[in-house]
């Protein structure tokens, strides 16, 4: 417990240091009580908590060299697919909202996948369902046949790295 209240303290003034740039002695003074207020206050939330797993190097060395680029992959070339249907508007759209079993068991893990999804061009997370680890996602173009696997496939790329990273 100390070792992350610790830890969680440092993680926060890291993150003071590295806003305020300027690193003068006065913001490195201020930067201890405000880092140690915020850590206090964040305490007990489990994602601040459960964030502290990403400060483990292999944890974090997984995130950087694999959810990362298959992040900005999926990112690239649904900023592509996106901008060929809405240049060739004859392409077909057929948006659908699917449900999918993510099966993942950890808070951080749902919301980052769930950002992930929102933040990737023509799919947005409408809710996750902690208790069951179902994700609602509205993608803009699926196959009427298989709109599940579609998604599945989607979600899968993202989620089988995130179990790594934080389960």
């Amino acid at each position: 417990m100390v070792k992350r209240a610790v830890t969680l303290f440092v993680s926060c003034y890291l993150v003071w240091c590295l806003l305020d740039w300027v690193l003068g002695w006065q913001a490195l003074i201020l930067g201890i009580p405000v880092a140690a207020l915020v850590a206090w206050l964040t305490f007990e939330i489990p994602v601040a908590t459960s964030c502290l797993t990403l400060l483990e190097p292999s944890r974090f060395w997984y995130f950087c060299a694999w959810y990362l680029p298959v992040y900005w992959w999926e990112c690239l070339k649904a900023n592509f697919d996106v901008a060929y249907r809405v240049l060739h508007p004859k392409l077909p759209i057929r948006p659908a909202v699917v449900r999918i079993q993510t099966g993942l068991k950890t808070d951080l893990a749902l919301t980052v996948l769930a950002n992930s999804i929102s933040l990737t061009p023509g799919t947005t997370s409408i809710d996750v369902n902690p208790q069951t680890g179902f994700l609602y996602v509205h993608c803009m173009n699926v196959s009427p046949d298989n709109y599940e696997k579609d998604a599945r496939v989607i979600v899968e790329r993202f989620a089988r790295i995130l179990r790594k990273v934080f389960e």
